[in-house]
């Protein structure tokens, strides 16, 4: 089996729901937004964001600025405050040292998520990324798996790994790519859908795995 390492972004390698809340504390702040729209956002956004969103906002509001504006500084600010752990970054380092592929595949607008990938230094230890919003298509779609694995310069035919926090979207596609999966635990998990390979609690946890996993072969 190849060296392949696929992980999913928010909720795996960095911490979505934190830096949400900070950025939209301060664009509510910036904007001088009223409370019932400083709600809305937090409950339309709580899983994903689109330029449309913010669209819907303005007319909802009757806000002044464009929802051009509006979703730029968030995108900005959701760069700012997102952040990923020092030792994340030291495992994928050590994943490279030992010769992994790594891909990060991830659902979500292309201009936030290259934005989080740019700050946090995710980008430069990716041999490729694939962002659902580039294609309208979203994991578990097999079409984007195939597309990270070309932009990594490998094939899904030879196997690797999937690693992340979403049961269907990171461990169902995984599967249906023909990979092995480590779930990090956190959501419920769906009656019928097959047991990832590994369970764990931290992403740190599941690199180890896959550093292991490669002194063994």
């Amino acid at each position: 089996m190849q060296k392949l390492a696929l992980l999913d972004l928010d909720g795996t390698l960095v911490d979505r729901q934190s830096a949400l809340d900070g950025a939209l504390t301060d664009l509510c702040r910036s904007r001088t937004l009223p409370a019932d729209a400083e709600q809305w956002l937090r409950t339309e956004l709580a899983d994903r964001a689109t330029a449309g969103d913010f669209a819907r906002l303005r007319e909802t509001f009757g806000l002044e600025a464009s929802a051009t504006d509006l979703w730029q500084e968030y995108v900005d600010l959701m760069a700012a405050a997102v952040t990923c752990r020092p030792g994340v970054l030291e495992g994928l380092d050590r994943l490279r040292a030992a010769a992994w592929t790594i891909g990060i595949i991830t659902n979500g607008a292309g201009d936030i998520q290259r934005a989080k990938l740019a700050r946090t230094g995710l980008a430069s230890r990716a041999d490729g990324v694939a962002v659902s919003g580039d294609l309208e298509i979203r994991k578990p779609d097999l079409r984007l798996f195939e597309l990270v694995a070309t932009r990594c310069g490998v094939s899904l035919a030879d196997g690797g790994w999937m690693v992340g926090d979403n049961p269907i979207g990171d461990i169902g596609g995984g599967h249906q790519a023909g990979l092995r999966t480590i779930w990090l635990r956190g959501r419920p998990w769906p009656d019928g859908l097959p047991a990832a390979n590994h369970v764990v609690v931290d992403v740190t946890d599941a690199i180890t795995i896959l550093l292991n996993e490669s002194e063994t072969e």
